[in-house]
């Protein structure tokens, strides 16, 4: 099943159409999976293919996207609300590596905190359901850039 089908899946099952402006709107998710963009990016990018679709549109689906579990609402150090499309292959919200210097958003698909979540269910018998990981620092583009400046 492809990831656009899983997501019609999805949202049949919590009731909802994948309407010709949500297609859209998941088919551009897709497309920029790793580039964490913000409703009004998403909205600035539909608008040239799709001219008639409303930013009070693209709010609402991803409002119900993010409500079905299809997207996550992130925020990095900008303060902006970005969204972030869960994909198949990973039970768990994916980490991120964020550079202090040029903004790069790397994702780590690793599950990292396996053991960690399992310290935490006997310790403190609590259920983890989901974790997000954020790792600030410095990319190898922008080292590299610092160590031939020198």
């Amino acid at each position: 099943m492809s990831e656009l089908e899983s997501i019609e899946a999805s949202l049949r099952k919590a009731g909802f159409k994948l309407t010709p402006q949500r297609r859209a709107t998941v088919e551009l998710l897709l497309k920029y999976q790793t580039q964490h963009l913000t409703a009004e990016e998403i909205y600035a990018l539909l608008k040239q293919n799709h001219p008639n679709v409303g930013l009070a549109t693209v709010y609402r689906t991803l409002d119900m996207l993010t409500d079905v579990q299809v997207v996550n609402k992130i925020i990095f150090e900008d303060g902006m609300v970005r969204f972030d499309l869960k994909t198949q292959d990973h039970g768990h919200f994916h980490h991120h590596l964020i550079c202090n210097i040029c903004g790069r958003v790397q994702e780590i698909h690793e599950d990292l905190l396996v053991d960690i979540e399992k310290e935490i269910k006997q310790k403190y018998r609590f259920e983890v359901a989901d974790h997000r990981l954020t790792f600030l620092g410095i990319c190898d583009r922008c080292r590299q850039k610092r160590i031939d400046k020198n």
